[in-house]
């Protein structure tokens, strides 16, 4: 499985996820694929963090518009009835609690959904972004994330990187299944049939739950 399947698998999952009437914001990255899968059905208000309700999907290749780009600075579209504004009202949409689902890439995650997706400036990343107010403004968190980077784990008992909030994360959705966090720690809820339960649980770094109802990933 190449880099590009992978991406499109965590996408297309992703987008399911996504109900008629909701405000999302993508983080960068993975996410900012989602609104090329979502469905044709339904109607949904897509944010960026440095101002924008109304985002569309990825322009056409020669059809950019340097006016147009997300908080990663790559290149996007307005749907009709689109509004832009300045970062603080558009972080006073995310702090106010008016955002439901927040999909994000990530560093690290544990089995208590903390999430780490920065580290000191110049090693991985510049810094965290909007992702902390993101994480405790929205109200689901979802990861969209390969589940190993390099062969190492992603997904840990605790997270071994500065925190960039502790206890948010909800859901977890990798090239090999969706996973919920729960009380009792990680649940693997989908698993792709290309892989065995045994094939997840030696990519994770942390003991699985295995739901009684565990089925293959959606798509």
């Amino acid at each position: 499985m190449d880099k590009e399947q992978i991406r499109i698998i965590i996408a297309k999952r992703c987008a399911l996820e996504i109900k008629d009437g909701y405000v999302v914001n993508l983080g960068i990255g993975l996410p900012t694929l989602i609104p090329n899968y979502l469905p044709q059905n339904i109607h949904v208000t897509l944010q960026s963090e440095n101002g924008m309700l109304g985002m569309g999907a990825s322009p056409q290749p020669g059809q950019e518009d340097k006016n147009f780009v997300n908080a990663g600075g790559g290149y996007i579209t307005a749907n009709k009835g689109a509004s832009t504004f300045d970062s603080a009202k558009s972080f006073g949409i995310i702090r106010g609690g008016h955002v439901d689902i927040t999909i994000l890439g990530a560093l690290q995650v544990d089995k208590k959904g903390n999430l780490a997706n920065w580290m000191i400036p110049g090693k991985k990343t510049p810094g965290m972004g909007g992702a902390m107010d993101l994480l405790v403004g929205t109200k689901k968190i979802i990861l969209a994330m390969e589940h190993t980077a390099k062969g190492n784990h992603k997904i840990l008992e605790e997270c071994t990187l500065p925190l960039t909030a502790a206890g948010q994360v909800n859901m977890i959705v990798t090239e090999m299944g969706v996973m919920n966090i729960t009380k009792e720690g990680i649940e693997l809820t989908e698993i792709n049939p290309e892989f065995t339960v045994a094939d997840v649980q030696n990519a994770t770094g942390a003991r699985l739950i295995i739901s009684k109802n565990l089925q293959n990933m959606l798509q």
